[in-house]
């Protein structure tokens, strides 16, 4: 059983006991969130596929952390110029293990 859900205008396919690295949610540490933004579900009955969104399924997770990614680091040059400039950027993340899957 798996179910694709919508987070921070990304798509993840989920299924129970899996983690995942979201984009930053506002939640704390231990907090239990429900994603309602299920866009597709599966079982042993089949493939339910919303348009967009599927009515009565929600999947819930626990948060386990809220971290940050590697470092990216952006390095602009032009030749023959002097021109060189280095800035690094890491993005904020929320890891999250799907719990449940609810569907009715």
């Amino acid at each position: 059983m798996y179910a694709v859900i919508k987070s921070g205008n990304r798509q993840y396919r989920v299924e129970e006991g899996a983690e995942l690295s979201l984009e930053k949610l506002p939640n704390a540490e231990g907090d239990t969130i429900t994603f309602d933004q299920v866009l597709l579900f599966r079982d042993d009955s089949g493939v339910r596929v919303g348009t967009p969104l599927l009515e009565g399924v929600s999947v819930e997770g626990t948060v386990l952390e809220q971290a940050r990614m590697r470092k990216i680091l952006v390095f602009k040059f032009k030749r023959r110029k002097n021109y060189k400039r280095l800035r690094g950027h890491r993005q904020q993340i929320t890891k999250v293990r799907i719990d449940k899957i609810k569907a009715a």
